[in-house]
């Protein structure tokens, strides 16, 4: 097949929660407006997705308490994934900081909301289950009906390679074999905001020895959560190469429509 020029280069994340009383209207404002004004109007920003975690779903996270990515498991309701075209990052970054600032100096921000993980990260590598399966540049289009969220953070002495390594030829060419609700596995590693960055974005420190990954499933997550994802720190600690600091399942917003938004908590 032939090799197309569009790849992936960085991603942003930013998984955010509404005020309890306006999830609604948030839903409404961040779909109808800020999710275009805010990201899919720049340039060289080429995909982007919405996802949400009802309460069923938060309930299946691992910690369940706090940890590297929320305060407490019922936090992070919705979750918004972004694509930056491979070498634009640097100019679409600077476009984005002072696009979402002259969205804020012209009121057209929603303040009755907490960001509880925002940050940029870069796209390291990716691993299919079927070798003419969808790429990492469509799985936001595709439309998966589930999506999983992992995170880890290095063991003292290991390095991402090594993680990479362990993960595309020891656990992903099972967990990712014939038959596997997971469709695709991406890797990415974090980036620092810029300076000027809003200043209700909050900054992650310690963020650079940790990994963060996107499982897109072919079903939602709860019918093989325990299967394919309870159990993963497990594994993950057998290797000695890292730990696992957070997984969570997501399933795609409904868009057009305020579904799932009188059930996240």
């Amino acid at each position: 097949m032939k090799d197309y020029d569009i790849k992936l280069g960085t991603m942003l994340f930013t998984m955010v929660d509404p005020w309890k009383g306006y999830e609604v209207e948030y839903n409404r404002w961040y779909e109808r407006d800020h999710y275009y004004a805010g990201c899919m109007i720049g340039a060289w920003n080429f995909a982007g997705g919405r996802f949400v975690a009802p309460r069923a779903m938060k309930k299946l996270r691992v910690p369940q308490g706090p940890s590297a990515m929320t305060p407490d498991p019922m936090s992070g309701s919705y979750l918004a994934l972004y694509y930056v075209l491979a070498g634009h990052h640097d100019e679409w970054n600077r476009w984005a900081v002072d696009q979402v600032n002259w969205l804020h100096a012209n009121g057209r921000m929603f303040t009755e909301r907490d960001h509880i993980h925002t940050l940029l990260y870069n796209y390291e590598w990716g691993f299919q289950r079927d070798p003419d399966g969808v790429s990492a540049e469509l799985a936001l289009d595709h439309r998966f009906p589930g999506l999983a969220v992992v995170v880890g953070e290095l063991a003292a002495g290991a390095s991402h390679a090594e993680v990479a390594e362990w993960y595309q030829g020891e656990y992903l060419p099972s967990a990712l074999g014939a038959g596997s609700p997971v469709a695709l596995w991406l890797s990415f590693t974090p980036r620092p905001l810029l300076s000027d960055a809003p200043g209700d974005i909050p900054r992650t420190e310690g963020a650079d020895r940790r990994f963060l990954q996107l499982a897109f499933l072919d079903v939602e997550p709860a019918l093989v959560w325990e299967e394919r994802f309870a159990g993963h720190g497990e594994q993950l600690a057998k290797s000695g190469l890292a730990s696992l600091q957070w997984a969570a399942p997501f399933l795609p917003t409904v868009v057009g429509t305020d579904t799932y938004a009188d059930r996240l908590w």
